[in-house]
């Protein structure tokens, strides 16, 4: 294993790319540390301590704590990945966007373009929503005998003022993302959301050594936990790379003298297709009542409702897991059309064996997309109730639950893969057995 890192570091433009990135990932985590003007940083933590389990809560976990601490980056670079996301679901409906998606690079640019633009006014009103937010009468807490508001002086200066710095943010975060997507390893907003999200291990980490010192837990307990934790992984892993392959025939051409085609390949269809935003999309809906409810505390309608969608009652469970397969199919159906697949096909002379080119085709994909898609779904929905039903089990809290599934588990996973494969091909590239690969890494000769 020393040995393949070392190989790593051997080819000089993959070393200077992990630089790279590694440069851009520290200054992320400084800005996440600098609080934006007019707040009081004590007062803050103790009034964020209620919202783990609203939609600030999960802003939180995507932005690594910055959302909490009301730093420079504490939207993380979630606007842009919700501008990039309706940007996305308008390709499905309105041909303009379809067209652009079609265009191939020229077309992306344009998209993309649009996604920075996008994600500049999603973040400007989200910091508006913020500033308010942290002026709002709840957004106070007890500091000794008195209680204190977290915004000292609150007015229209401090909205300006978090507007321009949250959105400034933002657009930083953009820029380091395409930064890294483009000189450095892996794609670069990905990579920002799982540093974000390992950010919080070092805390619980402390956490679970204090409860084993003070007795409240047990040595057998935190193995049974370990052993969890790689059984669980190891199903992540296998749900994010299982893939159902359709056998593929290329007809023969003859031109003079020479054949052309006659290859057989396949079409790989992801079970998880969707990857992490089902999860994400259903998280958001379950998360509304307890967030509405935050804001009328005194209101008995809403905090009955808040009880009836609390974590601890089966009413969540049922809506949280039915919602996820159902948005498992919706966003499959976005990513994935069989009608595109067969049109393609039949353009280059390409067919399924045994099934007619064209609307068959099609039929045939949809049909295989949607077995292959039922199971996905299901093993997607349980490892997104895992860390809750593990809460309920082990009797542990919720960010060291976080860990062992749901859309934590899922982005590192899948992030983790993500650049260790483009680490493979460096390598090959270079003349060198393959990272993901058993065996050293030894040069050979081209």
């Amino acid at each position: 294993m020393i040995q393949q890192f070392q190989s790593i570091f051997k080819i000089p433009e993959l070393r200077k790319r992990i630089g790279y990135t590694l440069a851009l990932l520290i200054v992320f985590r400084i800005g996440a540390h600098i609080p934006i003007p007019g707040i009081d940083t004590e007062v803050l933590g103790a009034a964020m301590s209620s919202f783990a389990n609203t939609l600030f809560g999960l802003y939180d976990m995507f932005s690594g704590g910055a959302f909490a601490q009301a730093t420079l980056f504490a939207l993380g670079i979630m606007p842009y990945i919700t501008a990039s996301i309706i940007l996305q679901l308008l390709g499905a409906v309105i041909p303009y966007f379809q067209k652009l998606q079609k265009e191939g690079e020229e077309g992306r640019k344009k998209l993309t373009q649009m996604s920075r633009y996008g994600a500049v006014i999603i973040a400007a009103l989200q910091s508006f929503g913020v500033a308010q937010f942290l002026m709002s009468p709840q957004m106070s807490a007890r500091v000794g005998n008195q209680m204190l508001p977290v915004v000292p002086r609150p007015g229209v200066g401090f909205v300006l003022m978090t507007m321009l710095t949250i959105t400034t943010g933002t657009v930083l975060l953009m820029w380091l993302g395409e930064r890294m997507t483009e000189r450095g390893i892996g794609n670069g907003t990905s990579m920002i959301i799982m540093v974000g999200i390992l950010a919080r291990l070092p805390n619980v980490f402390v956490s679970e050594i204090t409860l084993i010192r003070e007795g409240v837990r047990g040595l057998f307990t935190e193995i049974i936990l370990i052993v969890l934790m790689i059984v669980i992984v190891g199903f992540v892993v296998l749900l994010t790379q299982g893939t159902r392959r359709i056998p593929v025939q290329y007809a023969k051409r003859v031109v003079g003298r020479k054949v052309y085609g006659g290859q057989a390949t396949h079409i790989p269809l992801r079970v998880n297709t969707a990857g992490v935003m089902p999860i994400i999309f259903a998280q958001s809906i379950v998360f509304i009542p307890s967030t509405i409810a935050t804001f009328f505390p005194n209101s008995d309608f809403v905090q009955g409702m808040m009880r009836v969608f609390s974590v601890q009652s089966i009413v969540y469970w049922l809506i949280y897991g039915v919602l996820i397969v159902f948005f498992t199919y919706f966003y499959t159906a976005i990513a994935f059309n069989p009608v595109e697949v067969a049109d393609n096909l039949k353009k280059y002379g390409g067919f399924i064996p045994g099934i007619r080119p064209g609307k068959k085709t099609a039929e045939f994909i949809d049909n295989i997309l949607t077995k292959v898609t039922l199971p996905g779904s299901i093993f997607l929905a349980f490892i997104a109730v895992f860390p809750y039903i593990l809460m309920k089990i082990m009797d542990i809290n919720y960010d060291l639950a976080s860990f062992f599934g749901g859309t934590s588990l899922l982005i590192v996973v899948g992030v983790a893969l993500d650049t260790l494969q483009q680490i493979e091909s460096h390598l090959l590239m270079r003349h060198y057995d393959g990272f993901l690969k058993s065996g050293k890494l030894k040069g050979r000769r081209g």
